[in-house]
């Protein structure tokens, strides 16, 4: 289970990170209502890999309860 969530939390990492790269791009063209659906979605993301880091240091500090 913790490799798996580990790998959640960088997938959403990764998600966000090209949320924003987009958000930075379409703010350069001046297109700043599709900046904001990407700064939006980079969030949403952002979000749900903290969600998942914690699930995951839950699920280890439980693992080493004796």
């Amino acid at each position: 289970m913790a490799y798996d969530a580990y790998q959640r939390v960088i997938e959403f990492h990764r998600k966000a990170e090209h949320a924003h790269s987009a958000a930075a791009a379409a703010h350069e063209k001046g297109d700043h209502l599709t900046a904001h659906e990407h700064t939006r979605q980079a969030h949403e993301y952002s979000r749900e890999a903290l969600q998942h880091s914690e699930a995951a240091l839950e699920h280890a500090k439980a693992a080493k309860k004796p």
